[in-house]
């Protein structure tokens, strides 16, 4: 009788559709292609070097997270940053955020954990940032909050937590001029992680829940 021997599954990284779909979510997310602005298929091709198919299988997929519109015979372009979306933004933030961080205290893998504690000695060794350096500080709060998301461990949630902090992130961007006191907006994050890393789901609810309300509050303080 022979023996079948199965063939390893070969490791592969994301697919081309992926890699256009996080190169342009990022860019829409930061205002790198600002509201409004039209998608050109062609230069989002050639700069990523590939067809125009997995750049269109991208922008299906934004359009469904409310990042770019197509209109029929006019092309496909950055979604208006809505401020009267603020509120159900931040509904569904205060909502989810705290059941989420309470989670992935209660369930981050060592690995993860580890991983956290990297990041949390990053942020608490970093420069202290001045006005020009909201960007950056603005995408730093994006990864953190990417990291937190993965140690969830539930990949329906996962996404759902990113698309809502995206969106948050735009009227953020909008902002940005204006906003001052943002550093300790992403310091916010210490006592945080500190919490997920030490298995206290509690006070990571707590601490999340003031989190983003603070957010909605120091945007409604400037507009």
């Amino acid at each position: 009788m022979s023996t079948q021997v199965n063939s390893p599954i070969p490791v592969t990284g994301p697919s081309l559709a992926e890699q256009a779909y996080l190169f342009i979510r990022d860019r829409l997310v930061m205002l790198d292609i600002k509201p409004g602005d039209p998608i050109n298929e062609d230069w989002l091709g050639s700069t990523l070097g590939m067809g125009r198919t997995p750049v269109r299988e991208a922008l299906k997929r934004l359009e469904t997270e409310h990042l770019v519109i197509a209109y029929p015979r006019r092309g496909t372009f950055a979604t208006d940053v809505n401020i009267s979306d603020l509120a159900h933004i931040s509904e569904v933030r205060r909502t989810l955020e705290p059941l989420a961080t309470a989670a992935a205290a209660e369930r981050a893998t060592d690995a993860d954990r580890a991983g956290l504690t990297v990041l949390r000695e990053q942020l608490d060794t970093g420069a202290p940032a001045g006005p020009a350096d909201n960007t950056e500080l603005l995408r730093t709060d994006l990864d953190l909050h990417r990291a937190i998301y993965r140690c969830v461990h539930n990949p329906f949630l996962e996404d759902t937590l990113i698309h809502y902090d995206n969106l948050a992130t735009r009227i953020w961007c909008v902002f940005l001029p204006r906003l001052r006191g943002l550093a300790g907006h992403v310091n916010e994050h210490l006592p945080l992680l500190t919490a997920i890393i030490e298995g206290d789901a509690d006070k990571a609810a707590a601490l999340t829940l003031d989190h983003v309300t603070g957010f909605e509050q120091a945007i409604r303080a400037l507009i």
